[in-house]
C-alpha cells in the first residue's frame, strides 16, 4: 500500500494543483489508518489507499469503532496484486495442480504457510482447500518472505505468494507455480494457468489497492479525485513501476469500485465464516 500511494502521489498531484503527502498510519491490519480516515473531515483533502483488509477487517476484528460499510466513499480500484501458488519442486512431486491434489491427498499431517492470519495469501489459500476438498493445517508467518524461506527449507508444503516476491524465484527453477489467483493470465508468467482454468471455475482471489475518501464527501470532490488517481495510473513511469512489482494497474471508476468493494465484502465474509478465519 505505501508504494502504491507513493508512486501514486505526485502525478496526482500534479492532476490536482496541490502536493499529496503520504503518512503511514499502520496497524491492526489497517483499521487503524482506516478510523483516521473516518473521522476525517468529507473535504476531500484525506483520502486512504486500502488493500483487501477492507473488506476483511469487519469480520476478523471486534470492537472497531466505525462501520467498514458506511464509513467511506470509494473512488477508484487501483492496482490489483496477484498471487500465485508455488512449490518447492525438490520435495513436492507435482508439475500441475491435478498433481498436486492427487499428492497431498495421500500426504498425512500436510502444512501450508501464508504472510498471517486473515491475509489475502491465507484466504486464497484456504479458498482453494475447500474448492479442493483438502484438509491442509495453516501456519500463520510474520510476512510473505518468511513464509516462502520457510517452504523452501521443507517446513510447509505450498504458499501463495506474490508475483513480485516468488516471480524470479519461479524463473531460476527454484519455486514452481502451479497457479495463478487472477481471472486471467499474468503477463510476467503467462504460461502459468490461473486456477480456475484447472477445474476451478470463478476462482479469483488477490490482493488488490483502493482508494478511499471518507463518507459524505460530495460526489464531484470523489470525481475530481478519481481523474486524478486515473491521470497518475496512465503516466508511463508509474505503470512501469507498479507492473515491475507485479501490479496490474486497475482504474476503475467510482460506482464500479463501489459495486466491487460490496461484492468483495460478502464474499470475504462467507470464506471467514466457512474456514474458521480469526485474525491473529
Amino acid at each position: 500500500m505505501d508504494t502504491t500511494a507513493r508512486l501514486l502521489a505526485t502525478p496526482m498531484g500534479a492532476a490536482l494543483g496541490q502536493p499529496v503527502v503520504v503518512e503511514n498510519r499502520p496497524g491492526a491490519g489497517g483499521s487503524l489508518g482506516a478510523g483516521e480516515l473516518a473521522r476525517s473531515a468529507p473535504d476531500g483533502h484525506t483520502i486512504m489507499v486500502d488493500a483487501l483488509a477492507h473488506v476483511v477487517n469487519p469480520f476478523v476484528l471486534r470492537g472497531l469503532p466505525f462501520d467498514y460499510g458506511t464509513a467511506f466513499a470509494p473512488i477508484s480500484e487501483v492496482v490489483v496484486l496477484p498471487q500465485l501458488l508455488v512449490v518447492d519442486p525438490a520435495r513436492v512431486p507435482a508439475g500441475s495442480l491435478a498433481e498436486f491434489i492427487a499428492w497431498a491427498k495421500g500426504q498425512p499431517n500436510l502444512s501450508y504457510g501464508s504472510s498471517g492470519n486473515a491475509t489475502a495469501a491465507h484466504l486464497a489459500a484456504a479458498l482453494f482447500l475447500q474448492r479442493a476438498g483438502l484438509d491442509i493445517q495453516h501456519v500463520p508467518y510474520r510476512g510473505g518472505t518468511a513464509a516462502l524461506q520457510d517452504m523452501m527449507s521443507g517446513s510447509t508444503a505450498f504458499v501463495f505468494g506474490t508475483v513480485s516476491s516468488s516471480v524470479q524465484l519461479v524463473r531460476d527453477g527454484r519455486l514452481r507455480a502451479l497457479g495463478v489467483t487472477t481471472a486471467a493470465r499474468i503477463p510476467p508468467l503467462p504460461d502459468i494457468p490461473t486456477i480456475a482454468e484447472q477445474g476451478f471455475p470463478g476462482y479469483e482471489l488477490n490482493e488488490w489497492n483502493g482508494l478511499y475518501a471518507p463518507a459524505r464527501t460530495p460526489a464531484p470532490v470523489v470525481q475530481r479525485l478519481f481523474e486524478a488517481s486515473t491521470a497518475a495510473l496512465a503516466d508511463g513511469t508509474v505503470r512501469q513501476r507498479l507492473e515491475a512489482l507485479g501490479a496490474i494497474p486497475v482504474g476503475t471508476d467510482p460506482a464500479t469500485f463501489a459495486a466491487y468493494v460490496t461484492a468483495q465484502r460478502a464474499a470475504m465474509a462467507d470464506i471467514v465464516r466457512s474456514a474458521r478465519i480469526e485474525a491473529g
